[in-house]
């Protein structure tokens, strides 16, 4: 029986959110199968097993539990650093383990939101207009307005976290935003304000070819979907999308020429926002959420399938060639 480690955790703000969605995988996870999560913090590596831990020894990509046991494949579930940046595939890749995730460059390309954006816009994808700030002091808050007008997002670019983000309406409320974007990122995004109908969409790989599961469509009760809405129940996620056939269909599409364009395996989320009846990506996600109340399941749920079924269709796709 192969054994596959399930790296949750990581160094973003999201850890507990990364435990609940390892939870969800294991406890859905084909049974021909043995699974344990490796828990990934700074200081050291665990190997989780009931209530027990023990130490994970990344040069070996071992853990010792009474008998000493080496993952034969990986899935990397961390939402940010160092999992959906890719860091964690590269390892898996040096230790020749294969993996049921994006590569290290279409991980750390999607993962980056103004870059991987920009990406995107060379290939004809509608995206919001924006400005990229390395430093604090790039642009001046009056220099911003001027450009994108009000209101803007101001967002971490270099962060897969959902924390960190502002929605800024006056310009009084610029600096205080990107103050704490920076605490989250590294570097930083102001996207205009896209006025419209945000939908997300689910796509991966499937024996034949890349197949897209039904809209989400998010209604917050916050001013955007952020932490709160995400995770804590403050948002309606309407699944199927109340859209008609026509921007679904559209949607779709373009979440599926998205996925094959940034060379992606496994599941990724796309997320737009409709305006006008045009769709404008706002972001990829290659680590999208997967806990039991997460968007992705309610998808694979209103598609007629279970997760069960659908790691199962994964490992066969993803590790044929392993």
């Amino acid at each position: 029986m192969k054994t596959v480690g399930i790296f949750c955790g990581g160094f973003s703000s999201e850890w507990e959110i990364s435990l609940k969605s390892a939870q969800t995988i294991q406890d859905n996870f084909p049974k021909e199968f043995s699974t344990v999560k490796i828990v990934v913090d700074k200081d050291n590596w665990k190997a989780l097993i009931g209530d027990d831990t023990f130490t994970f020894d990344l040069n070996t990509m071992t853990f010792n539990n009474g008998k000493l046991t080496k993952i034969d494949i990986g899935i990397v579930y961390i939402h940010g650093d160092p999992g959906e940046n890719g860091k964690i595939q590269a390892l898996l890749e040096m230790k020749n383990i294969p993996y049921l995730n994006s590569g290290p460059l279409a991980s750390a390309l999607s993962f980056d939101k103004w870059y991987c954006n920009q990406f995107l816009k060379g290939f004809g994808i509608n995206v919001a207009k924006s400005l990229f700030l390395s430093d604090i002091n790039h642009f001046t808050p009056e220099n911003i307005i001027k450009e994108l007008a009000l209101p803007v997002f101001v967002k971490p670019s270099d962060s897969g976290s959902s924390y960190g983000i502002s929605k800024v309406k006056t310009q009084d409320e610029m600096l205080p935003a990107l103050e704490k974007a920076f605490k989250e990122g590294r570097t930083v995004v102001v996207e205009s304000f896209l006025d419209g109908i945000e939908v997300t969409c689910g796509v991966y790989r499937r024996k034949n070819g890349v197949y897209a599961l039904p809209l989400t469509e998010i209604a917050s009760e916050n001013e955007f979907f952020d932490y709160e809405a995400k995770y804590l129940g403050k948002s309606q996620e309407i699944t199927p999308a109340r859209v008609d056939d026509a921007i679904k269909i559209e949607v779709q599409k373009q979440a599926k020429y998205i996925y094959e364009l940034l060379q992606l395996k496994s599941i990724a989320r796309i997320d737009f926002m409709i305006v006008n009846g045009v769709p404008n990506v706002i972001e990829v996600n290659t680590t999208p959420g997967f806990s039991s109340a997460s968007i992705v399941p309610q998808m694979i749920k209103c598609d007629g399938g279970n997760i069960h079924d659908f790691w199962k269709e994964i490992i066969d796709v993803e590790l044929k060639d392993s």
